[in-house]
Formats: structure tokens, sequence, C-alpha cells
């Protein structure tokens, strides 16, 4: 996309990081305390095999995308596993192959990484997302359980 790169989140990003990933939580009707943005934000800048990384989608030098993930250990395989955990787009740029581009350069990444399985998670309800999902992966119908 013309005007547009994906790249690590900096430190410099804190207040765009903020702003996306409230916007997601508030997606989803839900609210984390201000301890968890700090850790969070500390985490995603902590070198480690296991710790959270961001990727942001800026265009015209303004963040309009995140996503969040992480590497795993697995029973099924010797290399990890790379969850995507959190993927947002902000509104006025959906429909723009934000999302695509964004869950391509995951899996670039981790492909780097040595890592070829990526999996996620969405509601059932989120059927506009799931529109993006069903082209570029696969369904596998699992139902996912909470326990608190």
């Amino acid at each position: 996309m013309e005007g547009m790169e994906v790249r690590p989140a900096t430190r410099d990003d804190e207040a765009d990081w903020r702003r996306l990933w409230t916007e997601y939580l508030d997606f989803y009707n839900t609210k984390v305390p201000e301890e968890v943005y700090a850790e969070t934000w500390k985490r995603l800048h902590t070198a480690g095999e296991f710790e959270p990384k961001c990727l942001l989608a800026v265009t015209h030098t303004k963040p309009m995308g995140l996503v969040h993930f992480l590497y795993h250990r697995t029973t099924w395989t010797v290399a990890n596993n790379c969850y995507l955990q959190d993927l947002y787009v902000d509104p006025e740029r959906r429909g723009t192959g934000l999302g695509r581009v964004l869950i391509e350069a995951v899996k670039r990444v981790a492909a780097e990484d040595g890592i070829s399985n990526l999996y996620w998670l969405t509601q059932e309800s989120n059927t506009t997302a799931r529109q993006l999902y069903d082209r570029l992966a696969k369904n596998t119908g699992f139902i996912r359980y909470r326990m608190d």
C-alpha cells in the first residue's frame, strides 16, 4: 500500500499505541487497569523469546493499526507457535487491506524466527473480521473455553 509501512512499535509510539489499543478494547467492550497498560508497554520493549511483540501499520506517519503477537512452546511440534493476540485497524482504514497486511507481516516475522504455525481467535459475532480471516486461514472448528 502506498504511503504505508508496517514496523515494530518504538518507545516513541506509546501515545499512538495506547490510543489504538484502547480503541481495540472499547470494540470488545472491555477495559484494563492502568497497570496493565504500563506492564504491557514494558513487555513489548523487553527482549525475550516469549515476550509479546507489537507491529504498527503507519500510514503517512500516523499509526492506524496494530497487532500484538507472541510465541509459545507446544507439545505438538519442536518449533514454537505464534499466537496473534490482538489485531486492530482504525475505523477510517477498515476495508483498505490493512488488516491483511498486518497479519501477513506477523506471518513473515514468525517465519524469519523459524515459526510456521500462526493462529488467532475472534468472536463468532465479529462477522466483518471473519470475512477476512476466512479468506486467509482455515477455521479449525475449535471452541474456546475459559475458566476464571
